[in-house]
């Protein structure tokens, strides 16, 4: 059973940063693509940055400068490394993976990001 765990959000102050995890079990990560996702409340769900398979890395508009995506493929894990946060980054943070032959795609239930002074 796949299955995809986030972790590292908070409560941060304008300016902070975080270092989001996404933990993934039941397939061979190096299978995938791997994109985060947010929400913020209200909005639509939009991504964030994408990292694939052969490490290639894209980002919002939004968050180029700020936000860097890396991959652990053999520990089963993702990261995404948030600078500079403003209050416009609070949202939801979801991970997604997809597979790159297969185009099966599977997603975390999220871990909740807020900056606000």
């Amino acid at each position: 059973q796949v299955e995809l765990v986030e972790s590292g959000g908070g409560l941060v102050l304008p300016g902070e940063s975080l270092r989001l995890t996404c933990a993934v079990s039941g397939i061979a990560l190096i299978n995938y693509h791997v994109s985060w996702y947010r929400q913020a409340p209200g909005k639509q769900r939009e991504r964030v940055a994408t990292i694939t398979n052969a490490d290639v890395e894209d980002y919002a508009d939004s968050v180029k400068g700020r936000f860097a995506m890396s991959r652990d493929n053999y520990g089963h894990r993702t990261f995404l490394q948030l600078t500079r946060l403003q209050p416009e980054d609070t949202g939801v943070y979801y991970c997604s993976i997809k597979g790159v032959l297969t185009g099966d795609d599977y997603w975390g239930h999220g871990t909740q990001v807020t900056v606000s002074s």
